[in-house]
C-alpha cells in the first residue's frame, strides 16, 4: 500500500515537474528570440520600383549592434544596391547616409553589407536599388532590441585586469617620484623630507586613482543596470478555459497592459490590426503536431482577449498570438495551455458557424513523423516541374505539393523559397481566394518547439508595422504626435469597432480592402504552367524536424495542410 501511494506521488510530482519545465522552454524561447520564436531572421519578398527582390536581414541581440542583409535580384541590369536604417523617432531626415550593399563573389544577384543600429526601439531598414531601369526603393521594418547580454572570456579579462593594475602602479610610482625626486639637483642625496614628499606624492596620487576608478566602475554598473533594465523582456500572458453555453472559451489574460522596456514604455493599448485581425493566434498540440488551429481573439480590454475552441482533441497545447502596435513594433506572446475533452454535446452538433470569427480554422491530422518512419500523411512524395515534392490531400479534395530543393533536402541558414503548387480535383491549376488578404499563410514549427514563425507569401515581417512606418515617414515629421492621439480606452474602442465593420462586410469586399497594395499572383509562374503557386520565403535557422502547416482558401473555404521535413546542418 506504501509503495503504491508513493508511486502516486512521485507520478503526480513527474507530472507538475514536467508542465514546469514546458511552461519555462516557452519562455526561455521567446525571451531568447522576440517576435518569431526561435526564428530571428527577418524575410521580405517585394517590389522596389521596377525591381523583384527578396531582402533577409538579421539583426543583431546586443543594441548598439551591426545587423547583417542580404539582397538577392535577378534582375542583372542592376547597378548597385544601397542600405539605410530609418528610426521612426528621427524620420528620413534624422538617418545617416546609405551604405553600399557589396556583390558577393560567385553568387550572381546576390548582394551583402551591413548597418548599425544605434538604438533600441522600431526602426525601418531602407532598401535602394539603382540601375538601368530607373530607381526604386521599398522599407522593410526591423525590430531593435538587445535580448543577450555579452561576456567576457575568463582570459581576456584576466589580462586587462593584469594590465590595469600594472597601469596604477606605475601612475602611483610617476606621480610619487614626481612629487620629490624632482625636487633633487644632480648628485644631492635623496633626504628624508624629499622621502615624505614622494610618499605623500604616491598616497594623494593612490587617492585620485583611487576615486577615478571608484567613478567609472559606478558609471559603468549605471550603464548595465540600464541596459538590464531596458532588455528585451517578452509579455508573458495565462490561458485558460472555460465552458459557456456547451462551447470552450479560452480566455487569454496578457500579463500587464505596461512593460518598462526599449526606453519607451510598451503599451497594449494602442494595438493596430494586421490583415484585418487585433490578434492571430496559433494552437499546436505539443509533442504530436497533430492538431493546428488558427484563431482570431475578441479583445475585451486592453489585456484580455476570448475566444471560442474548435472540437480540439484534449492535450497540452502551444499558444502563439501575433500583435503589432501603433509605434510598429510587433512580437509574439507566447503561453501553453491544457485543454479537456470538449463535451459530446458540442461535438455532435459542431459547426463552423459557432466559430467567433469568420477566418477562425482548424485542422486535425496524423502525428509527426521521424526520418525512420513511413509517412501516414495522405499523398506521398514525387516529382514536380523536374524537382522532387511532397504532395498531401487537402479536404475539398485538391492536391498541394511542397517542392523540395533539387538535392532533395533542406539545409539550414540557406534561403528557399517554399514552393507550393495546388492542383484541383482534375489536376488542373486550383484557383484560389485571398485569405486575411494573401493567396496563402504558412506556420513553420519545430518539433521541439524551438521554433515558430507565421509566414506570408511577402516573408515574415509585420505589414501592419510596414505601413505604420511607410506612413509617418510619409507625412515628413517620422514620428507619433501622441498628444494628438485619442485617449487609450477611444483608441482601442474605435478600432475594434473598425474592425468588427470590417468583418460584417461581404468576403468579396472585405478582400479587396485587405489587398490593396498587395500584389500576390497565384498562377502566372512559367516554371510551373500546370499548377497555382504560392511561395513563402524563409531561411531555416536550426537543424532538426519541422512541420509546416499550411493555409489557402479555394471556393470560400479556408483549407488546411500539412508537411513534415527534415533539416540538415
Amino acid at each position: 500500500m506504501d509503495a503504491k501511494y508513493h508511486a502516486v506521488i512521485l507520478n503526480v510530482l513527474l507530472n507538475n515537474m514536467k508542465k514546469i519545465l514546458f511552461n519555462f522552454a516557452i519562455i526561455l524561447f521567446a525571451i531568447l528570440f522576440q517576435g518569431h520564436i526561435g526564428s530571428p531572421g527577418i524575410t521580405l519578398e517585394g517590389e522596389a520600383g521596377p525591381y523583384s527582390l527578396t531582402v533577409v536581414v538579421n539583426s543583431p541581440d546586443v543594441i548598439p549592434g551591426t545587423a547583417t542583409v542580404d539582397v538577392y535580384v535577378t534582375d542583372n541590369t542592376i547597378q548597385e544596391v544601397k542600405l539605410k536604417p530609418v528610426y521612426w523617432f528621427a524620420g528620413a531626415e534624422g538617418t545617416p547616409r546609405a551604405d553600399k550593399a557589396l556583390p558577393v563573389p560567385g553568387e550572381t544577384g546576390h548582394y551583402k553589407g551591413e548597418i548599425w543600429l544605434m538604438s533600441p526601439g522600431s526602426a525601418s531598414l531602407e532598401i535602394e536599388v539603382n540601375g538601368d531601369k530607373g530607381d526604386g526603393k521599398i522599407l522593410l521594418p526591423v525590430m531593435a532590441v538587445s535580448t543577450a547580454k555579452k561576456t567576457m572570456e575568463a582570459s581576456l579579462g584576466w589580462s586587462l585586469a593584469s594590465l590595469g593594475l600594472f597601469l596604477v602602479i606605475l601612475m602611483i610610482t610617476i606621480i610619487g617620484l614626481s612629487s620629490g625626486d624632482t625636487l633633487l639637483k644632480p648628485g644631492q642625496p635623496t633626504s628624508g623630507k624629499i622621502k615624505r614628499k614622494r610618499w605623500l606624492g604616491a598616497t594623494i596620487g593612490f587617492a585620485v586613482l583611487a576615486l577615478l576608478l571608484w567613478g567609472g566602475s559606478t558609471w559603468w554598473n549605471s550603464w548595465e543596470k540600464d541596459y538590464q533594465r531596458f532588455m528585451y523582456k517578452p509579455f508573458t500572458a495565462t490561458s485558460s478555459v472555460y465552458e459557456k453555453d456547451n462551447k470552450q472559451v479560452l480566455q487569454f489574460l496578457v500579463d500587464s497592459t505596461q512593460l518598462e522596456s526599449l526606453y519607451l514604455t510598451r503599451s497594449l493599448n494602442y494595438l493596430i490590426p494586421d490583415h484585418g485581425k487585433i490578434m492571430h493566434m496559433f494552437l499546436v498540440r505539443a509533442g504530436q503536431l497533430d492538431v493546428f488551429a488558427h484563431l482570431h481573439p475578441q479583445r475585451l480590454d486592453s489585456a484580455h482577449f476570448e475566444t471560442i475552441i474548435p472540437p480540439l482533441p484534449a492535450g497540452e497545447y502551444y499558444v502563439f498570438t501575433d500583435v503589432s502596435r501603433l509605434s510598429g513594433f510587433s512580437e509574439t506572446i507566447a503561453d501553453t495551455l491544457m485543454i479537456a475533452e470538449p463535451p459530446s454535446s458540442l461535438t455532435q452538433n459542431w459547426n463552423d458557424s459557432l466559430l467567433m470569427d469568420t477566418d477562425d480554422t482548424y485542422y486535425i491530422t496524423d502525428p509527426i513523423i521521424s526520418s525512420t518512419e513511413q509517412a501516414l500523411m495522405p499523398g506521398g512524395d514525387i516529382v514536380v516541374c523536374g524537382s522532387p515534392g511532397k504532395r498531401t490531400v487537402l479536404p475539398d479534395g485538391s492536391f498541394v505539393t511542397l517542392e523540395l530543393p533539387k538535392e532533395g533536402k533542406f539545409t539550414k541558414d540557406n534561403l528557399y523559397h517554399l514552393t507550393l503548387a495546388v492542383q484541383d480535383e482534375t489536376g488542373k491549376p486550383a484557383t484560389l481566394d485571398p485569405y486575411l488578404g494573401m493567396m496563402g499563410h504558412a506556420v513553420v514549427f519545430k518539433e521541439d518547439g524551438g521554433v515558430y514563425i507565421h509566414l506570408h507569401p511577402v516573408g515574415s515581417y509585420s505589414m501592419a508595422s510596414q505601413e505604420t512606418m511607410e506612413a509617418r515617414l510619409s507625412s515628413g515629421s517620422g514620428q507619433i504626435n501622441w498628444d494628438s492621439l485619442l485617449k487609450p480606452i477611444d483608441f482601442r474602442d474605435s478600432v475594434d469597432r473598425a474592425i468588427a465593420s470590417l468583418n460584417a462586410l461581404p468576403a468579396a469586399q472585405r478582400d479587396s480592402i485587405l489587398l490593396v497594395g498587395m500584389d500576390h499572383p497565384s498562377i502566372d509562374d512559367p516554371d510551373h504552367p500546370d499548377h497555382a503557386v504560392v511561395r513563402f520565403p524563409y531561411t531555416f535557422p536550426t537543424e532538426g524536424k519541422y512541420r509546416i502547416y499550411v493555409q489557402m482558401k479555394r471556393n470560400g473555404r479556408i483549407l488546411n495542410g500539412a508537411f513534415d521535413v527534415d533539416v540538415e546542418g
